[in-house]
């Protein structure tokens, strides 16, 4: 069963994307609310196959943290569902996301309709100039900007040094930030065709004022609330004397 709701949502998928990209990249004279629009029409159509074909359900927690104007979110990064999901509860979403994304058929002529915030990692403070110059700009247009301070898709119970970009974007500009953490990876996991059915729950933590701090005081902040919340969400996965204090976030 579960392989055939798969291959049945994968089919789907394929057909929903197929189809938003092309008509993102006729639509891109149009102002970007109105490719927001459109996106939000295939961002349903997705979510509506994961939860009726695939039987995966979305808990979210901590709703009433979310500030009332876009702010920078620092989320965990454990599939692609996040990426897809996120989108849903941060209205309307940017991505800060590699360079090589855009080249991938219809899906990469979406992004760059959208006006994602592509960065060639290998650029080094060149990247960071594009995420910080992009970034202002997205976030004084009234758009969330969520960036995934692992780099890569990490599997649940594994942690990895998190990369210093978000934190000077937020520092750099004053935005607050909001970290996020979820479960996704054990239900979906990294490059998996069979996902099977279950509930992924996405935790949302306080915001973290960045005036006066520095990029690794945020980074720290952020680390230690996502990290010590993913204790919680999959202790299976995290032996209790391994267990991190936890950092007590700057809130807004």
């Amino acid at each position: 069963m579960i392989y055939l709701r798969s291959t049945l949502f994968w089919f789907g998928a394929c057909l929903l994307t197929i189809p938003a990209g092309i008509a993102l990249t006729l639509l891109t004279l149009l102002p970007l609310r109105a490719r927001f629009f459109t996106v939000g029409l295939w961002r349903r159509g997705f979510m509506g196959l994961v939860r009726w074909v695939l039987g995966v359900k979305m808990e979210v927690r901590g709703r009433e943290n979310i500030p009332e104007h876009p702010v920078l979110v620092m989320s965990k990064h454990q599939s692609a569902w996040e990426t897809v999901a996120l989108q849903a509860i941060f209205i309307p979403t940017v991505f800060v996301l590699k360079q090589e994304l855009l080249s991938v058929p219809f899906f990469g002529m979406g992004l760059k309709a959208l006006r994602m915030i592509a960065i060639d990692r290998s650029a080094g403070k060149e990247a960071l100039r594009q995420m910080l110059e992009q970034g202002k700009e997205r976030l004084e247009q009234g758009i969330w900007v969520v960036v995934f301070p692992e780099g890569t898709r990490v599997p649940p119970g594994q942690t990895v040094r998190y990369k210093p970009g978000a934190a000077y974007l937020a520092t750099k500009t004053g935005t607050p930030v909001l970290p996020v953490a979820h479960n996704a990876g054990e239900i979906w996991p990294k490059k998996a065709f069979l996902i099977r059915p279950g509930t992924i729950t996405v935790s949302i933590g306080p915001a973290i004022d960045t005036q006066g701090l520095k990029d690794s005081q945020v980074n720290q902040a952020v680390e230690a609330w996502i990290e010590g919340e993913m204790r919680q969400l999959s202790p299976h996965r995290y032996p209790a004397a391994s267990a991190p204090q936890e950092a007590a976030p700057i809130q807004v």
